[in-house]
C-alpha cells in the first residue's frame, strides 16, 4: 500500500503523489487524515512561489524539514484519527492521507467539527498576536485585513478589552466581520482618531506604510503578515521619526521572552484548544474540496474566490462543495 501526499512542483502547481506508507518508529503512531486546512496567508505565498527557495520550511516542526526548493510537501493543519485508538487529533503536518507522527507531538481535540479544527494554527496565531498586543482596556486598535487571522485576532482583542476596528477593502468581508460583532471600515476611511496600536494581518506590502499615519505618539505597528519575497517600503522620515513610533513583528513559532514567565508553547496550545469550542469557527470555515481536487482548492484560494474564507481538503469526499 502507499500513501498520497500533496507536493508543490512549481509556482502555482501542485500535484498529489504516491509515497511509501509510513511505518511508525518507536514513540510514533499512525494517523489517518480526516481533513486538512489551507492557510490563506502563508500557503498562498508558498503556492505562488513567493518564498525564497533557500528558506527552511519550518525549523520548529519535524514534519517540515527541508527548504522551499521544488518539489516539496508543505502544510501544517491536519486533523485525523490515531489508527490504534481512534482518537481525533491535530497534527502540524503537510497534506497527506496517512502519516506517522510522534505521539507527544499530536494535540488531542475536544468534540469539535474536524473541518473547523483545521483552523487551530490560526487560532493559536491570533492568540499570540493578542498576547503581543499587550493590555489596552477600551483603547482603539486598528486591524488591517479581515481574513481569517484578522477576524480571529479582532475577536480575541475584543475579549481582552480592546476596541478593534477591522479595516478591510472587500465589502463582503466587512459584512461578515459586522455579523460577528466587530466594527469595520474601508481602509481609506478608518477615521481621524490616532490609535496606540495598529496590527497588520493583510499580507499587503503597501499596508505597513499607510498604517504609520494611523498611529498616535509613541504608537506601535505590530506586523503579523509574512510578505515572503515581496518588498515593503516604509516612509521613515516623517511621522515615524517625530512621533517615536515602533514597528514590531509578531510570530507564533516562539513565545517572546517578555511573556516567558507566564506563557509557554504548551500553555498557549492548551488555551487555543479551548478556544476551538468558543469561537465562531463554522462561520469562517466556508469551503470544502475533495483531497483529489486539491489543485482546484489552491487555485480558489489564490484567486480570492468571493465568499471563501478558509478552504478545507476532505479526504473522504469525491466532489467540491461548501460546508
Amino acid at each position: 500500500m502507499s500513501a498520497r501526499a500533496l507536493f508543490h512542483t512549481a509556482p502555482r502547481c501542485v500535484e498529489i503523489r504516491e509515497v511509501p506508507t509510513p511505518q511508525p518508529a518507536a514513540g510514533e503512531v499512525l494517523v489517518h487524515t480526516i481533513c486538512s486546512g489551507i492557510s490563506g496567508g502563508t500557503e498562498r505565498l508558498v503556492y505562488r512561489g513567493e518564498v525564497p527557495a533557500e528558506s527552511a520550511l519550518d525549523d520548529t516542526i519535524d514534519a517540515l524539514a527541508g527548504t522551499f526548493s521544488y518539489p516539496f510537501a508543505y502544510g501544517y493543519a491536519c486533523v485525523g484519527e490515531v489508527a490504534e485508538s481512534g482518537q481525533t487529533v491535530f497534527a502540524f503536518h503537510p497534506h497527506q492521507d496517512v502519516f506517522a507522527a510522534r505521539a507527544d507531538d499530536l494535540i488531542a481535540l475536544p468534540a469539535v467539527d474536524p473541518a473547523c479544527a483545521t483552523l487551530f494554527p490560526l487560532v493559536e496565531t491570533a492568540l499570540q498576536v493578542t498576547l503581543d498586543a499587550g493590555s489596552g482596556y477600551r483603547d482603539r486598535v486598528v486591524v488591517l485585513g479581515a481574513g481569517v487571522l484578522g477576524l480571529l485576532t479582532g475577536l480575541l482583542l475584543q475579549r481582552a478589552g480592546w476596541r478593534p476596528l477591522i479595516a478591510e477593502p472587500l465589502a463582503w468581508r466587512r459584512t461578515l466581520a459586522d455579523s460577528l460583532g466587530l466594527a469595520t471600515a474601508a481602509p481609506q476611511e478608518p477615521g481621524d482618531e490616532k490609535v496606540p496600536l495598529v496590527i497588520d494581518v493583510s499580507g499587503n506590502p503597501d499596508a505597513p506604510a499607510a498604517a504609520l499615519d494611523l498611529l498616535a505618539h509613541e504608537g506601535t505597528l505590530l506586523i503579523a503578515s509574512w510578505f515572503g519575497t515581496k518588498a515593503v517600503v516604509l516612509p521613515l522620515g516623517g511621522a515615524f521619526h517625530r512621533r517615536r513610533l515602533t514597528i514590531r513583528s509578531t510570530q507564533v513559532s516562539t513565545v517572546p521572552a517578555g511573556l516567558s514567565g507566564t506563557w509557554s508553547r504548551s500553555r498557549r496550545r492548551r488555551e487555543a484548544v479551548e478556544l476551538l469550542t468558543e469561537l465562531p469557527l463554522a462561520r469562517l470555515c466556508t469551503h470544502v474540496f475533495a483531497f483529489g481536487r486539491a489543485a482546484e482548492a489552491f487555485e480558489a484560494v489564490d484567486q480570492g474566490l468571493p465568499g471563501l474564507m478558509h478552504a478545507v481538503l476532505d479526504y473522504d469526499r469525491s466532489a467540491v462543495g461548501d460546508l
